[in-house]
Order: C-alpha cells, then structure tokens, then sequence
C-alpha cells in the first residue's frame, strides 16, 4: 500500500485492483450518488471494469496526482476517496479537487480535512497553480466543504445532461482558488515548492 498524504485524522493511499469492493459500497448508496446520478448506484462491472482502472492509471501522469482511498487513522476504516488531478492531462498546474465519502462519515470534518491538505500539499509541493472544484447548485454541503477548504465560488453554469436529476436545473457551480490567493490567507504556512 503506497500512502500519499496524512492528515490529521485520515490515511490518503493509493488505489490497489483489491478495492473495488469498497467502491462498489461507497457508490452503491443512494444517498451517496444523490448528486451524481440521481441516487442510482454504479454497477460493479463498470466499478472493476472502467471506474477502477482509470484511477489506477492516474497514479502515473503525472506523479503525486490522481484519486486516493481515506481511511482513519484510527482503525483503517474506508471512509471515501479524494481527487487530486490535473485538468488538462499532464498538466499538473491545474488540478480538480473532488471527494466522495460513506454516508457514515459525513458530518465529521473528514471532507474539508481532506480537501485542505490536498490543497495545501498542491500548492507546497506540486507545483499547483490553481484548484478547481464543481458541484451541483443545490449541493448545498459540498459547497460548505469547499469553502471551507479555502475555494470560493466563481460561476454558476449549466451543462445539457442526457438524464437529468432532481436540482439539475438550477445548474452547476465551479470553486476555485489559486496559489497566489491561498499564499495570502491568514495561517497558510508558506514553504518553497
């Protein structure tokens, strides 16, 4: 098991062909797909098939960036997972954050801890220039989490989706924050990439 980055709380290791089960659980939840798929859960064949190998194969472009497994710290418990990845393939200077957690640990912090030192370790480490992150309008807690994590808010837009789910219709936001912003925020602690 490689580990990426720890937090205070959480484990962020890479992905191994042995977790598809636990993907399986996590977008096999109604609650958890609310925002993507209206709730409909993701099928395991598509989870071992597609899902799985595409996060495996962003280990390798470029280095540092792609999505990584959360468990606690405390038991090795599978929480979710956290996207770190460039944009534009290859292009580490812009990298989109994105998260996904089992409902069991929503409303514990695990989000924007996450989020904040992935920001952090991009910005310090990575040589990331900008993080940006899109939700559904009505997605109001993910939106706390970005912000949280330090992303204000830039646009609201709308995208033609072939099914489209409940809130669909008030649109998508896109958060953002760049290096120079972050490197300006109180307590940001400063070190040279």
């Amino acid at each position: 098991m490689t580990i990426f980055l720890t937090t205070g709380r959480l484990v962020l290791r890479e992905f191994t062909a042995d977790d598809a089960p636990l993907l399986t659980g996590l977008d096999g939840d109604p609650a958890v797909m609310r925002y993507l798929t209206g709730g409909r859960p993701t099928p395991a064949g598509e989870i071992r098939d597609r899902v799985l190998p595409t996060m495996l194969a962003a280990y390798r472009r470029p280095p540092g960036l792609g999505w990584w497994a959360a468990e606690r710290r405390t038991d090795g418990e599978f929480v979710g997972w956290f996207e770190f990845r460039p944009l534009r393939d290859g292009d580490p200077r812009e990298v989109e954050l994105g998260y996904r957690l089992r409902r069991a640990a929503w409303g514990a912090g695990y989000a924007t801890e996450g989020a904040r030192s992935l920001v952090g370790h991009g910005f310090t480490a990575l040589g990331v220039e900008r993080v940006v992150a899109t939700t559904m309008a009505v997605n109001t807690g993910s939106r706390r989490v970005l912000e949280k994590a330090g992303l204000a808010y830039r646009r609201t837009f709308h995208q033609d989706w072939p099914e489209a789910i409940p809130g669909s219709e008030h649109g998508e936001v896109e958060y953002a924050l760049t290096r120079a912003e972050w490197a300006l925020r109180p307590g940001t602690v400063r070190r040279s990439c």
